[in-house]
């Protein structure tokens, strides 16, 4: 079973991902919800010695010695502090290969991939990057994506005209590494891979194109489905005009402990990571629920309301038509960015209707509207409630309910509804599996 449907009374409490920590969840004794969460993976018994076999082990790639010693220069891409990729375990491994192989140090950029999303520096980047030798060693550059002198043009794609602008430093590198977890993305299928360079370290042009309204209204443009999909098709397509590139993969469990290392060509080593973490990250179930209960996964993706938006799109797939979704998400950074506050000001002003007409036509989106876009396909499906930490002003803003006391909402419920709870928000993709629907409960 890949659902936990407790028939037992209900435990003490629930714990969901909020915030650095968790937050409990405590239902009345009559009140039995079902618990949705991944299987339990494969950890890492020696994550140093997975980041290690991993180098030597490539996915149809050449070795990273052979990689290295016909390169002059090396540009490593990481994500940005929005993901907790384990960057403290393989970093300075995959520097010190380079080096050893021929590289100089100096010959090294690592480059933080940040889109549209702001800078990370001090301890922020510390925290990012997670090892001091690093961090000291390297020139570290956060990606701009607004400032046209960092970026080489590549011409526009040949299938949707989308213009390809990527940052220099890893355009001109001679050896180009990207970094990052592959998980649930609702809108490129799964972060990670190719992801992690567009629009990670695309100009603003390129980012602001294929997420306009056109790509983000494509039904194939969703959770865990690479098929036929939009953004996935384009970033592909960049690869292959940036003229390849390989890439770090790693996939972690609920505890954040470390699942899957693989290093090889991007794309296929990217493909058998998405293989892995899909066995796990998408779980059926037997029914639609009257109230799902989500996180924003807790930190570092729920310091803010824009990336909030996530858990919703992924919990609402599962909610009975009208019914209500719950999200709990610190937002201790406040609801985003500039752009973001304009797009959530426009959205709560003309209503979900008038803001997707004044998207239709535009072929570059206003930046960071697409996060706006996506909230309406949620809101399709049910009420919006929103526990967090954001203050009355801009709790409007985000044009969902409030739910001020948690654990009165909870201990309010009625016995008879269907609740279901889902522990790690948009890391888990819960379905409704009509098999196991006409199998009966608990898919028996």
């Amino acid at each position: 079973m890949t659902i936990d449907s407790s028939t037992d009374p209900a435990p003490p409490g629930i714990e969901i991902l909020y915030g650095r920590s968790r937050r409990k969840l405590v239902f009345p004794e009559s009140v039995r919800p079902t618990v949705i969460r991944k299987p339990a993976m494969p950890v890492a018994a020696d994550p140093r010695q997975a980041v290690l076999d991993a180098l030597a082990r490539p996915v149809e790639s050449d070795s990273i010695e052979i990689l290295a010693r016909g390169s002059r220069s090396a540009c490593i891409v990481i994500c940005d502090i929005t993901r907790p990729v384990p960057n403290h375990l393989f970093l300075r491994p995959l520097v010190e290969s380079l080096v050893a192989n021929g590289i100089e140090l100096d010959a090294i950029t690592l480059l933080v991939a940040t889109g549209l999303h702001r800078p990370n520096l001090g301890q922020e980047l510390e925290e990012l990057i997670g090892d001091p030798w690093v961090l000291k060693n390297l020139r570290v550059i956060n990606h701009d994506a607004r400032d046209d002198s960092l970026h080489l043009d590549f011409g526009k794609t040949e299938t949707r005209g989308t213009p390809v602008k990527i940052n220099r430093h890893l355009a001109e590198a001679d050896l180009k590494i990207a970094t990052g977890l592959v998980e649930p993305h609702f809108m490129a299928g799964y972060s990670g891979g190719r992801k992690v360079i567009a629009p990670g370290v695309a100009h603003a042009d390129t980012i602001t194109t294929f997420h306009n309204y056109r790509f983000m209204s494509d039904p194939a443009a969703a959770s865990c489905n690479l098929e036929n999909n939009p953004l996935h098709e384009e970033q592909l397509e960049i690869l292959k005009m940036l003229g390849g590139a390989h890439a770090i993969n790693t996939v972690i469990d609920e505890e954040r402990r470390l699942s899957l290392i693989n290093f090889g060509e991007i794309t296929a080593s990217h493909r058998q990571a998405v293989e892995m973490v899909q066995q796990y990250c998408r779980v059926p179930v037997t029914r639609n629920f009257d109230l799902v209960i989500t996180s924003g996964a807790g930190y570092p993706l729920d310091s803010t309301y824009y990336q909030t938006v996530k858990g919703m799109v992924g919990a609402a797939a599962i909610l009975k038509p009208g019914g209500d979704l719950v999200i709990a998400s610190q937002c201790s950074e406040g609801i985003g960015s500039p752009e973001y506050l304009d797009a959530q000001r426009r959205f709560t002003t003309l209503g979900a209707e008038g803001f997707l007409e004044s998207l239709r036509e535009k072929p570059f989106a206003d930046i960071d509207e697409w996060q706006t876009q996506m909230q309406t396909r949620a809101m399709v499906a049910g009420n919006i409630f929103l526990f967090s930490e954001l203050d009355a002003s801009d709790r409007q803003l985000t044009g969902v309910k409030s739910i001020e006391d948690l654990d009165a909402f909870l201990q309010s419920l009625p016995d008879q509804l269907s609740i279901a709870v889902i522990p790690e928000g948009p890391y888990v993709v819960p379905y409704v599996d009509h098999e196991l629907m006409e199998a009966g409960p608990c898919g028996a």
